[in-house]
């Protein structure tokens, strides 16, 4: 079989967030790939040893094979996707709903993620927590009133978008990080709609080869 016919393999952490998007587009475009676990905790930091930073010198995950490439960041990834696999798509036609659906993605993988991740949470110590919500909080007081304006079933009318991709694994940040959800009840209404499609529920971090048995859905 050639590099550009074998099976995509992913590589991803049952609980990050970056990684969930992609899990997400694969099973949303129904692309079957092999899943090899990184695990972010164990050993160190699996993504700090020689044979993960050959595969992704950013030493971080999510990292696809796929087409004989290999792709870092979990953005990059879903618009490689979107280009050669095109349906169901996650970018709107109309442009001015696609801008729409990349504004809001950039502001919660630019603006609010990178803020409450493993590797920065590590040098915040005691306060981690206390700097994970409020980050997120100010991030989402943004987020719920951009989404008063673009919202409808989804964050973007009412197909679901790459935003969508974004927003559901970082509400699960924020509930982890025991974020107050009251104050953004549109972005609670859209992440319960989101997590009732297939796509959503099999790529969740409680149902993947990775995820510790005792947080096993």
């Amino acid at each position: 079989m050639s590099s550009a016919a074998a099976k995509p393999i992913l590589y991803s952490y049952f609980r990050s967030s970056c990684s969930w998007r992609v899990r997400i587009a694969l099973a949303l475009k129904g692309i079957s790939y092999d899943l090899v676990p990184v695990n972010l905790l164990k050993d160190g930091g699996q993504q700090f040893s020689a044979e993960f930073k050959a595969v992704n010198p950013m030493q971080q995950v999510p990292a696809l094979k796929i087409d004989g490439i290999t792709l870092s960041q979990s953005l990059a990834i879903i618009h490689y996707l979107e280009d050669t696999r095109p349906n169901p798509r996650l970018l709107p036609q109309d442009p001015k709903k696609r801008a729409q659906v990349r504004m809001i993605a950039d502001h919660i993988v630019s603006s609010i993620q990178p803020l409450q991740n493993l590797s920065v949470l590590k040098q915040m110590g005691e306060k981690k927590m206390e700097w994970a919500q409020n980050c997120i909080a100010s991030g989402f007081q943004a987020l719920e009133q951009i989404l008063q304006h673009t919202a409808g079933r989804y964050s973007v009318g009412d197909e679901v978008s790459m935003a969508d991709l974004c927003l559901v694994p970082q509400v699960s940040n924020a509930e982890r990080f025991r974020v107050d959800m009251g104050p953004y009840p549109t972005i609670t209404r859209i992440n319960k709609a989101l997590l009732a499609l297939e796509a959503f529920k099999v790529s969740h971090p409680s149902q993947q080869p990775d995820t510790p048995a005792e947080l096993r859905a």
